[in-house]
């Protein structure tokens, strides 16, 4: 048996903590830092979410991981101008896994504050030079250059933790976890997510272009991996909104809704513009835009509170202007892990500007959700397979 003291369990009373296999050895490396509980949880779900992404596109794929469930997840599409932007990559030279990385955690900058990394391919120095830069607890990748091990070891006053994955490791298939002196054992979830699940299209609309396609497998199997209740908007090979965790799937639509919303807004132009102090941090830039963004704009705007963050007042982005822009939204992808069992979450997510649905159908109310989604001229696909990760 082969085990890993860590510093601590979910908590620092929950002592002793540690990791092990009653068989073999454990099928990663620390490389760098000290494991803690949670640091292993979103390792090794992460590791699951970015080497699905990759088998079932083919491209280099990465995942922002917080709290055991992801902030964030991509595959390696090349950035337009204004997403290096907001994602401050101008200028850099990004290698497909570190475009993959920066699209990840570019989806929901605020969530991933301290996030763990994970990367499908080996990190490189691109990867890792950006990384630097960032508020972040670990990595996860099945290998490093020596560059970028160097780097990464810089972080977090050489604590930063780097984790080595054995891409060859499969594990047994059935898993089991104790529950208040309980145990539970199930077959592990290794349902396969490709596009044969998308061939069931009740809705009068029944077109989703191959870019749509792989927008709604990438939502689906980011689900797979993100606790329960979930749904996931995703557009342009990423997601760009994630809710996690809701016990009313109309919440869980909302709150990932709201998000996919904020990451159209720091598109806008005024946003662009926004006329930040030089040296600003990234973490204080990333919270004065979602302030400036939300209903809550005055905090910063009101007299003298904006000269912290501006070299000068910026104007205000109203709610007119905020309408009118989310308005011209459109050809997102939305996945949810389980039926939606109202017509309302389609409302709310054609509001965000969704063309495309994935979800697993078999609610009483299906009729209801196919008549909504033909109302807006929406093509849904229902996928048979139900995604409930606890």
């Amino acid at each position: 048996m082969q085990e890993l003291a860590l510093k601590y369990g979910c908590n620092p009373n929950q002592q002793p903590a540690r990791v092990f296999m009653p068989q073999g050895k454990l099928p990663f490396t620390v490389l760098n830092g000290r494991p803690g509980y949670i640091n292993l949880l979103d390792a090794l779900n992460s590791w699951q979410l970015v080497c699905e992404l990759k088998a079932a596109t083919g491209l280099p794929a990465a995942a922002s991981f917080k709290h055991v469930s992801p902030a964030g997840a991509a595959v390696a599409v090349p950035l337009s101008p204004t997403l290096q932007q907001i994602y401050f990559t101008e200028g850099a030279e990004l290698s497909p896994i570190a475009t993959a990385y920066v699209r990840a955690r570019g989806a929901d900058r605020m969530s991933s504050y301290g996030d763990f990394a994970a990367l499908s391919d080996e990190c490189d120095a691109a990867t890792a030079n950006f990384l630097l830069h960032e508020v972040s607890d670990g990595i996860i990748a099945p290998g490093y250059t020596p560059e970028a091990l160097e780097i990464l070891r810089q972080k977090r006053k050489g604590t930063y933790l780097v984790l080595q994955m054995d891409a060859a490791y499969q594990p047994e298939p059935l898993e089991v976890k104790q529950v208040f002196g309980v145990s539970f054992e199930q077959r592990r979830n290794d349902v396969k997510i490709d596009e044969t699940l998308l061939a069931d299209r009740p809705t009068k609309n029944q077109q989703i272009p191959a870019e749509a396609a792989r927008d709604l497998i990438i939502a689906l199997i980011t689900l797979k991996y993100t606790q329960s209740n979930s749904v996931c908007y995703a557009k342009d090979g990423q997601a760009i909104g994630i809710g996690a965790g809701q016990q009313s799937r109309i919440h869980c639509t909302r709150l990932a809704g709201n998000k996919a919303d904020v990451w159209h807004l720091r598109q806008h132009p005024k946003v662009l513009a926004l006329p930040f102090l030089p040296g600003i941090r990234r973490p204080d830039r990333d919270n004065t835009i979602d302030v400036y963004i939300s209903d809550e704009h005055d905090d910063v705007l009101r007299d003298g509170a904006w000269q912290q963050y501006f070299t000068e007042q910026p104007e205000v982005l109203t709610e007119a202007e905020k309408k009118a822009w989310l308005a011209e939204v459109s050809g997102v992808s939305l996945g949810s892990d389980a039926f939606f069992p109202f017509g309302d979450n389609i409302e709310r997510a054609h509001k965000s500007g969704v063309s495309y649905i994935a979800e697993t159908g078999g609610s009483v109310r299906d009729d209801h959700v196919i008549a909504t989604c033909d109302k807006y001229n929406i093509a849904m696909a229902f996928t048979g397979v139900r995604l409930f990760h606890h």
